[in-house]
C-alpha cells in the first residue's frame, strides 16, 4: 500500500469565518493558524498551501488574559533610519488597530518561510462583524465555522405546513351584500 500525497491542483479551497468576540488572543491565533495551514483537513500535506482562507470578524472584541498585559506587552517596529526603533503597547494597538494585533499573533504561529508568507495572505481580519467576503463563503463547498468555540447543538426546525393550493383557497365575494348596497343608494 502506497502513501497518498495530494497534488496542488486537486486541492479545493475552503473559506472559514471565525468570530473573535470574547476569545483569548493566543488560543484564537493558534486555531486560525491551524485553519490556514489546513491541518483540519484529512488530506493535509505539510509542504503545500491548502488554499484555505480565514476571515476573522469582531477583532476589536478579542480579549487578553493577565493583569497588566495591556500595558506591559510591547510591539516593536523599525523605521530603517538610525535610531528608528519604535514601540507601542498592546493597549494603544487595540485602540488604534485591533486587526493588526490578531495579524501579528497569527503571523508568529505560521512557518517562517515562503510557505508561511503565502499562507499569511489568506488571512482577512476585520474590526467589526461586517466583511466583504460573503459571496466566497457561500460559494465555498467547505464547512463554514462561525465561532472558535463549539456551538451548542440546535434543535431541528419543525416542518412548515404548506398553504392550500390557490384554487381551493379562493373565496367568492358575497353577492348579496353588493346587491343590497346598490339598492339602498
Amino acid at each position: 500500500m502506497k502513501t497518498y500525497s495530494v497534488k496542488a491542483k486537486e486541492i479545493v479551497p475552503q473559506w472559514h469565518v471565525v468570530d473573535a468576540a470574547d476569545q483569548s488572543l493566543g488560543r484564537l491565533a493558534a486555531r486560525v493558524a491551524s485553519l490556514l495551514r489546513g491541518k483540519h483537513r484529512p488530506d493535509f500535506t505539510p509542504h503545500l498551501d491548502m488554499r484555505d482562507f480565514v476571515v476573522v470578524v469582531n477583532a476589536g472584541k478579542v480579549r487578553v488574559t493577565g493583569n497588566n498585559k495591556m500595558r506591559d506587552k510591547t510591539y516593536y517596529h523599525h523605521t530603517m533610519h538610525p535610531g528608528g526603533l519604535k514601540k507601542t503597547t498592546l493597549e494603544r494597538m487595540m485602540a488604534a488597530h485591533p486587526d493588526r494585533v490578531i495579524e501579528h499573533a497569527v503571523r508568529g504561529m505560521l512557518p517562517h518561510n515562503r510557505l508561511g508568507a503565502q499562507l499569511y495572505r489568506h488571512l482577512k481580519v476585520y474590526v467589526g462583524p461586517e466583511h466583504p467576503h460573503q459571496s466566497q463563503i457561500k460559494a465555498s463547498s467547505g464547512q463554514v465555522e462561525v465561532a472558535v468555540a463549539a456551538a451548542p447543538p440546535q434543535a431541528k426546525p419543525e416542518p412548515v405546513e404548506e398553504p392550500p393550493a390557490a384554487t381551493e383557497a379562493v373565496e367568492q365575494p358575497d353577492q348579496t351584500q353588493s346587491s343590497e348596497e346598490g339598492t339602498s343608494a
